[in-house]
């Protein structure tokens, strides 16, 4: 096989094959005859969590199925279908999804099994508009695992890190849609945030903050207002002493604005607002790693200050970092499991060798507040520290045991992370 990478090309998958099954039965087929196998969805994961010593499944060549079930409001799509393609669909019926995340462009069964996630004090992570999963276990049998019937195994499978199966279509709850407008502000002082720290984070439904960490000031914050419920400070000029932007910008300054979602408060459909980044555009060219910390909500800005402490080591290998906000939810593996959380993400230069040395002074540093990382970005945290994270994780391992007792869905990530030692 050829050599396979990520989006990023940081990571080098290590399967032995790639295989593009175009029905339903062909994947069944695969992963009952495979001795280890895994899903391989948008490769937008910066480490190995996706990747197989053995078979990777991709679902692309797989019908993009969307259908609505309009008495229960709810949609079921295929595994690899994207949040960008979905969107478009759903609004032209009338319905919303409760939150998006930066990029349109990745898989939904994906972006679910990792908690990835959009902001906003009262919005889950992506994962929690979900109501149930079709998963193709261990020996080839179709399984649906739904919030309805399944109870703790569904609240164990949703974030189910692609080591229960290979899920073939997921269920997510509708909204009536809705429209949003999008501001942007520029220079927030970390004084302001920490005088009006609770205000700041749930001004707009969804909010993000934006710094290089080069000053005790957030370069930019980005307000996605739903138009329904009115917007505090949407056409005010003056936001807590940040100030409007009178131009569309790009979070990191020097790349341009066209392939960012629209600014400058124009209203417009959720899926083209909530997202950062237009799907027709690819937002960079994947030059770049990720890694991201969650901290409880209460302790957001003891956290901040916190990594603040380090912009000397920080600031020459970062290319923009982004802090979010995201609702607790009840999935056993999620980093907002029981926990109001706030998210700091960080976008660095493709340096590997320097910002795995910076890794752990910021995971030293976060400690206290027992960060937990994103499972598909880049950490250096001790298994065992993150072991300790998750009070759920025996839990998870004894469904694991019952749906793959053979662990064909393990892999060295997860095997090395949470269960070996």
């Amino acid at each position: 096989m050829t050599e396979e990478r990520n989006w990023a090309g940081n990571y080098a998958y290590s399967a032995k094959k790639i295989l593009y099954p175009e029905t339903v039965e062909q994947v069944r087929e695969v992963v009952a005859k495979s001795q280890k196998v895994r899903t391989l969805g948008s490769r937008h994961s910066f480490n190995g969590i996706a990747d197989s010593p053995d078979c990777l499944v991709s679902l692309k060549n797989m019908p993009e199925t969307i259908s609505f079930d309009f008495e229960k409001r709810t949609v079921t799509v295929a595994g690899g279908v994207k949040y960008g393609e979905l969107g478009n669909a759903m609004h032209a019926r009338g319905f919303a999804l409760h939150n998006l995340a930066s990029l349109p462009h990745i898989s939904i069964a994906g972006a679910c099994a990792t908690a990835t996630h959009g902001s906003g004090v009262r919005n889950g992570n992506l994962a929690t508009g979900v109501s149930a999963l079709e998963i193709i276990t261990a020996n080839g049998e179709l399984k649906t695992i739904s919030k309805e019937g399944d109870g703790e195994l569904f609240h164990g499978s949703v974030v189910g890190l692609g080591a229960l199966g290979v899920v073939t279509k997921i269920t997510l709850d509708l909204l009536p849609t809705f429209e949003v407008r999008q501001d942007v502000y520029e220079n927030l002082l970390l004084s302001q945030l920490e005088r009006n720290y609770d205000e700041i984070i749930s001004s707009a439904h969804s909010v993000s903050l934006f710094t290089d960490w080069t000053g005790a000031k957030f370069d930019q914050v980005w307000l996605k207002s739903r138009m329904a419920d009115g917007f505090a400070y949407g056409e005010e000029q003056n936001f807590f002493g940040a100030t409007r932007a009178s131009i569309p910008i790009h979070p990191i300054r020097s790349e341009s604005a066209a392939s960012c979602s629209q600014q400058l408060g124009v209203p417009g459909p959720w899926h083209e607002r909530l997202p950062h980044f237009r799907m027709d555009f690819t937002p960079s060219s994947g030059e770049e790693l990720q890694s991201e910390y969650f901290v409880p909500l209460e302790r957001g800005l003891e956290a901040l200050r916190a990594v603040f402490a380090l912009n000397e080591q920080i600031s020459p290998l970062i290319m923009i970092s982004e802090v979010r906000t995201i609702a607790r939810d009840s999935f056993w593996m999620s980093p907002c499991y029981r926990q109001d959380s706030l998210a700091i993400h960080f976008t660095w230069k493709n340096d590997w060798e320097s910002v795995e040395k910076v890794l752990p002074l910021i995971e030293a540093n976060l400690a206290p507040f027992d960060a937990r990382p994103h499972w598909g970005k880049l950490f250096t945290m001790q298994p065992l520290k993150l072991r300790s994270l998750y009070s759920r994780l025996p839990d998870f391992a004894q469904l694991l045991a019952s749906l793959d007792p053979n662990q064909k869905f393990r892999n060295p990530f997860l095997e090395s992370r949470l269960f070996s030692g």
